[in-house]
């Protein structure tokens, strides 16, 4: 029975999924915000089940070692179905997928598999859990069948996350072929015995890496990002630039860190040259963005730069910066979105240029972009600053001090492009720009909650940096 409760907000999420299915079949379309409250309520109830029933520990294995019940899985969990959650209420009211039952199964179905990823413990369950929370992302991506670009996102992602599986695949087929095992945790104590020559060692670590860089737009397999966060629907690309990128980064932090502590020397080094060239090329490119989604995607890359300093640190700090990092991130980037989503409902437009006049249309709308724009910038005292002083500091203790260099610069041109949309946002008119915007309450409410805790992580520092403190803890 206890290893029933330790996957009980798994359970939750299948049986969820099996009663939108039926509940789907039995509403009219004009009562579909049933369906979407319904799975509100039961992402809700999952989220409760993760803090009633998760408690690591120290981190034990669960399932035949299939998973592991740790500190690192618990508060990814949190951070996932806080995601999913959110993503719910600002797609409750947007249109085409706000009143489809099987657009919700499909959130529910790859929040399941982020889960399974996050406290994946075996090659085969991690294999099977990143395809469990891709398929349906693939079919969100491309939902809106009326709609070119939304048909080419699904594409283009389908066609890219199949090539990096496969990759990906190849290299746990190798790690397999020489270590004798597929438990992660055992993978380790293969490697030290050398029995994996040191050829096969680091072409399996680049071959991870590449299934894993996918997940989380590391360049050079960025390509996907830009087309898929434009032409998905708005709710779809704010989830997989936070919740995705999240389970991407669990992966990545649990498998370098259990399954290659003795070649650490190798691919600390890698993944410090990725961060930088990541950040660098997201940063640039970002500026010359026009459509709010698309610059969106290119500081999400630039974002998955900065995380992957704290990776390469390869220190207990780097991991709390990390962890940190994704939370705020988490709740930045989903209210940005949120906001984008409110105004294209309105407005019809992702174009910077159609942001003028926000200021006047909806003071609060604009206040919050303003925090939150500043807070991606890395402005105290908001917790994007947190998160990055502490990814920097990581990597200036590791040694890596023309990283945290290149970090800094990248900063001062991140902070830049934000600063040309908010001037947008409070000194540009346009015609009509009197008009007030109407927000949802369901809206109004997830955006306050999302910019608040990103005020508070700035400000009150000790929950999550304990909470991050705890999981780079149970790697070490």
């Amino acid at each position: 029975m206890a290893e029933y409760l330790l996957i009980m907000p798994e359970i939750i999420l299948a049986v969820l999924a099996a009663l939108i299915v039926i509940v789907d079949l039995r509403v009219k379309k004009k009562d579909s915000d049933v369906i979407a409250w319904l799975t509100f309520i039961g992402i809700a109830l999952a989220f409760a089940a993760t803090l009633v029933y998760i408690h690591p520990m120290g981190g034990k294995q669960i399932w035949g070692g299939m998973l592991r019940s740790d500190d690192l899985s618990k508060i990814f969990r949190l951070v996932f179905l806080f995601g999913a959650g959110a993503t719910v209420l600002f797609a409750k009211g947007y249109e085409v997928i706000g009143r489809r039952g099987e657009f919700y199964i499909l959130l529910v179905l790859s929040t399941l598999g982020m889960n399974l990823m996050g406290a994946s413990a075996d090659l085969i369950m991690l294999f099977v859990a990143i395809e469990t929370a891709s398929l349906p992302l693939y079919i969100m991506a491309g939902f809106m069948t009326d709609n070119e670009r939304s048909i080419e996102a699904g594409f283009k992602y389908l066609l890219f996350g199949a090539m990096t599986s496969t990759l990906m695949l190849y290299g746990f087929s190798l790690l397999y072929g020489f270590a004798g095992t597929t438990d992660i945790y055992q993978l380790a104590q293969g490697i030290a015995a050398g029995n994996v020559p040191a050829v096969a060692l680091v072409g399996s670590i680049v071959l991870v890496l590449i299934g894993f860089g996918f997940k989380i737009s590391m360049v050079p397999f960025h390509f996907w990002a830009p087309d898929v966060y434009e032409g998905a629907p708005t709710p779809v690309t704010g989830f997989l630039s936070t919740a995705s990128k999240a389970a991407g980064f669990a992966v990545v932090t649990r498998v370098l860190f259990t399954a290659f502590p003795q070649a650490a020397d190798v691919w600390m080094n890698y993944v410090a040259v990725l961060s930088a060239v990541t950040m660098t090329l997201g940063n640039l490119v970002a500026l010359r963005q026009t459509n709010i989604k698309r610059m969106l995607a290119y500081s999400s890359i630039a974002h998955a730069g900065y995380i992957l300093m704290g990776i390469a640190a390869g220190s207990q700090l780097g991991i709390t910066g990390v962890v940190y990092y994704v939370a705020v991130y988490l709740l930045t980037n989903l209210a940005a979105f949120g906001i984008v989503v409110v105004y294209y409902n309105q407005v019809g437009s992702d174009e910077i240029k159609d942001y003028a006049g926000m200021s006047r249309r909806s003071p609060g709308l604009a206040f919050a972009m303003l925090l939150l724009f500043l807070s991606l910038g890395g402005i105290p005292p908001l917790g994007g600053f947190i998160g990055k002083v502490l990814v920097f500091a990581a990597a200036v203790k590791a040694g890596l001090v023309w990283l945290a260099v290149i970090g800094v610069l990248n900063a001062v041109v991140g902070l830049y492009y934000y600063l040309i949309v908010l001037k947008v946002v409070y000194l540009h008119r346009q015609e009509g720009d009197e008009a007030p915007l109407a927000i949802s309450r369901a809206h109004s409410w997830v955006l306050a909650v999302c910019t608040l805790g990103v005020f508070l992580t700035g400000t009150v520092l000790l929950p999550v940096f304990r909470m991050s403190t705890d999981v780079a803890l149970s790697l070490f």
